[in-house]
């Protein structure tokens, strides 16, 4: 249902200025990092509190009409389109740190704050937030994916790390979820409940996140290998060997090529591995001996530290550019971007099969990964426009979902259902996608919370 312009009143009325109908703000809240894209919402409401948000939701609960979650925008499936219209909900303004309790290794914020800012805030206390799916995402947008990344393989996702959530149910109540303790087994885990749920069972409007110690002594180092294969059998043997790893994430040689167009690197055109060690400076130094051995047995080659704060800060920038490096490989080229985990044993295996696929379609395709996990994506470039090669990336990509489900892994590790890959939900879970779907019945009958996403249409 369209917002009339009796109930743009009534949220004017909330708002004031920070409600726009605006053609340039629609149209900003109706694209997305990929392909993707939606007919423009009816209007975009920037909340700043959580009585504000919850003001909102019963007014638009009452008419039936759609709320769509939106954090920064850096979702790569479509998740925060207003596929039926209604009302975008911006929620960058709510971006304060509501309180920090170093004591607790915990920090309380709105869901608005990004994990750069955050990271900032903290300098002073010897803590930081670890969890870094590269773009400078808001909080709440990766609590609501369920956000992993580079660091995954030693802290942990946005499962790990988030101890409580405020959230706005769809009829507009205020509900507390999680505990400060420690731990609990006080009834279900509604906090797990809405980590995750893509913005389709409530509004997140504050998180109570896990820290962690920074750690006394940091190594990172990037090393080629000759082979694709040999480079992703090297993370398999090294997580198999024990060696705690702060982050190991592989490129192929397309994606070297890109950062030395991009960044002005000097890297081989050869697969590549990217890796950090933290902890105590023997500790450090005896990991980074272990790999380099290791790694020495499948043939590494050109291994180059990143010693200072500074060359490591640009060693990780380069690989979280990677995105925007690779579109440069294919001047004007939009993406379909996909990301699948497996089970590390069969990891070299899906890997080369992905490769093979985008080669075979004659399509640019880099692949790159927080291999760590078994997590690997593949962005395919292709022509805007030319629905032949959009249909032939988009076979590809399910063939690699299709495969991580036949070796007991899922389509997707982090990059979440949203509009690209819900198609692909029953074939993961089942029954229980549906058992999903009466969950999301439940707690927003009316179906107003980002419908078209995550859980089946209604009958």
């Amino acid at each position: 249902m369209a917002l009339r312009d009796e109930l743009i009143e009534r949220l004017r009325r909330i708002l004031g200025a920070r409600l726009s109908v605006s053609d340039a703000d629609r149209d900003h809240h109706a694209q997305s990092e990929t392909f993707h894209r939606s007919p423009p919402p009816d209007a975009v409401a920037w909340p700043e509190t959580a009585d504000e948000v919850s003001a909102i939701l019963a007014i638009c609960a009452e008419a039936g009409i759609s709320v769509i979650p939106w954090g920064t925008g850096t979702s790569l499936e479509g998740h925060a389109l207003p596929v039926r219209g209604g009302l975008t909900l911006d929620l960058s303004r709510m971006n304060r740190v509501v309180q920090i309790r170093a004591e607790d290794m915990q920090v309380s914020v709105e869901p608005g704050v990004t994990r750069e800012a955050l990271n900032v805030e903290l300098r002073a206390t010897g803590l930081f937030f670890p969890v870094d799916p590269g773009a400078n995402a808001s909080l709440g947008g990766m609590a609501a994916t369920r956000a992993s990344g580079t660091t995954a393989v030693r802290y942990g996702t946005m499962r790990d790390n988030v101890l409580g959530l405020q959230v706005v149910l769809a009829d507009g109540r205020i509900i507390r979820t999680g505990t400060r303790a420690a731990k609990t087994s006080a009834g279900y885990d509604l906090t797990g409940l809405f980590v995750g749920s893509e913005g389709t069972l409530g509004v997140i409007t504050e998180l109570t996140l896990r820290l962690h110690g920074q750690p006394e002594e940091v190594a990172a180092a990037v090393c080629a290998f000759d082979s694709l294969d040999h480079a992703v059998e090297c993370v398999s043997a090294t997580i198999q060997s024990g060696i705690p790893m702060a982050r190991i994430e592989f490129v192929d040689a397309a994606t070297a090529r890109a950062f030395n167009a991009h960044s002005g690197s000097t890297l081989p055109e050869k697969p590549h591995l990217m890796v950090e060690f933290h902890g105590s400076p023997g500790a450090v130094r005896e990991d980074a001996e272990r790999f380099g051995d290791l790694a020495g047995d499948f043939g590494a080659q050109g291994f180059d530290w990143a010693v200072t704060a500074e060359d490591r800060a640009r060693l990780w920038r380069m690989r979280h550019g990677a995105y925007h490096a690779c579109r440069a490989l294919r001047p004007g080229a939009t993406g379909v971007v996909t990301d699948v985990c497996v089970p590390m044993s069969h990891l070299p295996a899906a890997v080369a099969a992905a490769a093979a696929d985008i080669a075979g379609a004659g399509l640019i395709g880099p692949i790159v990964g927080h291999v760590g996990d078994g997590n690997f994506h593949a962005q395919i470039l292709v022509e805007p426009g030319n629905a032949t090669e959009l249909a032939e990336a988009k076979r590809i990509a399910t063939r690699m979902a299709e495969r991580a489900l036949r070796v007991g892994g899922t389509i997707t590790g982090e990059h979440g259902v949203g509009i690209g890959k819900r198609g692909l939900m029953a074939a993961e879970h089942g029954e229980g996608w549906q058992v999903m779907g009466a969950i999301k019945t439940a707690l927003d009958p009316r179906d107003i919370l980002n419908p078209g996403k995550l859980v089946p249409d209604r009958n």
